[in-house]
């Protein structure tokens, strides 16, 4: 497949596509600006349904999703021909679901996760910065943003010892 000529720009084949529909976020990866974070939103989303779950539920679909969304972000990747595309944002769903895990319900505890994830994901600080840069395909479109959503869980969790 050829290379696209603007690979900020979501593809038409988005709409027809499932597989690219789905890595794009249902769609919210395909706005110009900050589709990271728009997927993040549509992320947040699911997350008062994943906590009617038990425990163990909500890690299983966090298993799942991160194991499907490894070969999900590099078939889409392929298929487009761009290394992680700005519009693949299935990466950020899991990325907040995993920031989300086991902290209790409440909008404020929503709101510091999305925060602090979208923070270690913009930033990237170490280790996170390493397996951007050096790890590829679907693995590595997943991976950093996993990083940044464990990141997140533990400051998240410490901030609902010390103020929870």
């Amino acid at each position: 497949m050829a290379k696209p000529e603007r690979p900020d720009v979501a593809p038409a084949s988005i709409w027809r596509d499932p597989w690219q529909f789905i890595a794009f976020g249902f769609g919210s990866g395909a706005m110009r600006k900050a589709p990271g974070t728009w997927g993040t939103l549509v992320g947040l989303l699911f997350v008062p349904l994943l906590q009617l779950l038990p425990h163990w539920g909500y890690g299983l679909i966090l298993l799942l999703g991160s194991l499907f969304g490894f070969w999900l972000c590099g078939k889409v990747s392929r298929d487009l021909g761009v290394h992680d595309h700005g519009g693949i944002v299935w990466d950020e769903i899991v990325g907040i679901w995993i920031t989300l895990w086991l902290v209790p319900p409440g909008w404020h505890w929503l709101l510091a996760g999305f925060v602090l994830f979208r923070v270690l994901d913009i930033l990237k600080p170490w280790p996170i910065s390493w397996v951007d840069r050096h790890v590829h395909g679907g693995v590595g479109i997943m991976l950093d943003d996993l990083l940044a959503g464990i990141a997140a869980w533990g400051l998240l969790h410490g901030l609902v010892w010390l103020f929870g």
